[in-house]
């Protein structure tokens, strides 16, 4: 079975080709244009053992938002497409993860609803180089509405935003990669519903 998603988004402002393959290596070409983005999307590739590869342009000249937006909604139905009808998979997964002073909890639901509960420590600083600390949650809303996942993110301490950004997209990846790993014992849906 290949669990591979790819969507190809086309807008005034952007176009965006997003592709995963959930049963990967961790290989990643990620090129957006915002170099911190495209950080945290080689987190999530490399730390979800996903083959990840986006490829992105957009209105920068305006700012950012735009490119980083569409990015993640390609990002989650990339992701949905590859998942197909969630037969076998684990479905719920938690994970932490520590970057030094900053500590990300993620626990995700790979349930077919859409729900995001996010929480950062206040007063983290407005920017990390050209990228707009407040984008983290729009990032995960748009990658969640697209995905059709519940996925609640708190980062209950931490001092330095990239530390503080890093850990999410690290911790995220480690709970997507767990949820969406075949179970052996769980052939069927898994849901008293029989449908995700």
């Amino acid at each position: 079975m290949t669990r591979v998603g790819r969507v190809e988004r086309t807008t005034k402002e952007t176009s965006v080709v997003a592709e995963i393959n959930l049963d990967g290596t961790g290989r990643v070409d990620v090129a957006t244009g915002v170099g911190f983005y495209d950080h945290m999307l080689d987190q999530l590739g490399r730390h979800g053992l996903f083959d990840l590869t986006v490829k992105t342009e957009g209105d920068l000249h305006i700012d950012s938002h735009h490119t980083i937006e569409d990015t993640s909604l390609a990002l989650g139905a990339a992701f949905r497409e590859a998942l197909g009808d969630k037969r076998g998979i684990v479905r719920f997964a938690h994970a932490a993860v520590p970057l030094d002073e900053s500590l990300a909890q993620v626990t995700v639901d790979l349930s077919g609803r859409p729900y995001l509960v996010h929480t950062e420590p206040a007063g983290m600083a407005p920017m990390i180089g050209g990228y707009d600390t407040t984008m983290t949650r729009h990032i995960l809303e748009s990658f969640v509405a697209q995905a059709q996942i519940a996925l609640h993110v708190h980062v209950p301490y931490g001092r330095n935003a990239h530390h503080i950004v890093e850990c999410q997209f690290k911790a995220l990846a480690r709970a997507l990669r767990t949820a969406s790993e075949i179970d052996p014992r769980q052939p069927g849906i898994p849901s008293t519903k029989g449908a995700l």
